[in-house]
């Protein structure tokens, strides 16, 4: 394969538009496919193609990659697959689900000769954006070794992480810390500010050192300025992926107490109204928690 590839894009949402503009960007025809017709007018107007279907864009394809946002929709997408492209096609599933429905899909294309990676991504659309993603490629060697160059298209970091699963293993992992790495920002911010310090002092002075993350960086200047409608990823799924994540960890009798503290303040953003929003505004439902309110600034006066 070649920079010429043609790759099949189907799940055009916030994450997967990013992440195929970023391939058109870089030089690969982008066939995308999504039941929203705005984001494929998008994908058209940033120098990509439209597909009419799942099945449409397997067949102009060489390679395909799914950004879903339920199991429901995989399994429904695995089964239109199978009756396009052809035998041999590599596809990579780059979203957050249980190992179980991915495997399922797996099986499913494999009927047909298709060969499923499990390959997520770790990052929001902020990331994505830059083309900073990090991803976990699993399952068939031979087959994650032909797509690289395709996975760099996308991602400034990846990794082959093992036999088929591992990358949701990883990913797993992954979402833990960056989860209690943003309510401890929010928790940071907020009892910074009430104790007299200037939000964006807070963000400059920590942001680099040893104490710093790159949720505390990316999303904390978010929380400087009360940025949260900016898209990045609001609540719908950090608080899909905690079952999966609390459900893989109780099968392997693994106590997350940190991970369990960290998302009481997300229930509570969800609860305040907040569910749309950027997850850094965790920092608002904090506020609120500390009787916490902002002095305006002088523009706002």
């Amino acid at each position: 394969m070649c920079m010429t590839d043609s790759i099949g894009f189907i799940g055009l949402g916030v994450l997967g538009s990013a992440m195929a503009g970023n391939l058109v960007n870089s030089g690969f025809t982008v066939i995308g496919y999504d039941t929203v017709a705005e984001k494929r007018a998008a994908l058209e107007e940033g120098g990509g193609q439209s597909g009419t279907s799942p099945k449409d864009v397997a067949d102009r394809s060489d390679v395909v990659i799914l950004c879903l946002p339920t199991a429901d929709v995989l399994h429904a997408v695995a089964n239109e697959l199978k009756d396009g492209g052809g035998e041999g096609q590599i596809i990579l599933e780059v979203s957050t689900f249980a190992i179980a429905d991915k495997e399922k899909a797996r099986d499913t294309l494999a009927e047909a000769g298709k060969i499923l990676l499990d390959c997520p991504v770790s990052g929001n659309r902020i990331l994505a954006l830059k083309k900073q993603l990090t991803a976990f490629g699993s399952g068939d060697e031979a087959a994650y070794e032909a797509v690289e160059h395709i996975i760099d298209g996308f991602a400034h970091r990846k990794f082959y992480v093992g036999e088929f699963g591992c990358g949701m293993k990883m990913k797993f992992c992954g979402n833990i810390l960056n989860l209690v790495h943003n309510s401890a920002a929010a928790e940071v911010m907020v009892l910074g500010m009430k104790a007299g310090l200037d939000p964006a002092l807070i963000h400059q002075v920590i942001s680099g050192s040893g104490s710093s993350s790159s949720m505390f960086e990316t999303r904390g200047a978010l929380m400087v300025n009360e940025e949260y409608q900016t898209e990045g990823m609001n609540f719908s799924i950090p608080m899909k992926d905690s079952k999966l994540i609390t459900a893989h960890a109780a099968e392997h009798l693994v106590p997350l107490p940190v991970y369990q503290a960290a998302l009481q303040p997300y229930y509570a953003a969800v609860a305040q109204g907040h569910h749309d929003e950027d997850a850094s505004s965790v920092l608002a439902a904090l506020e609120r928690a500390a009787n916490f309110t902002r002095p305006k600034s002088k523009k706002e006066k």
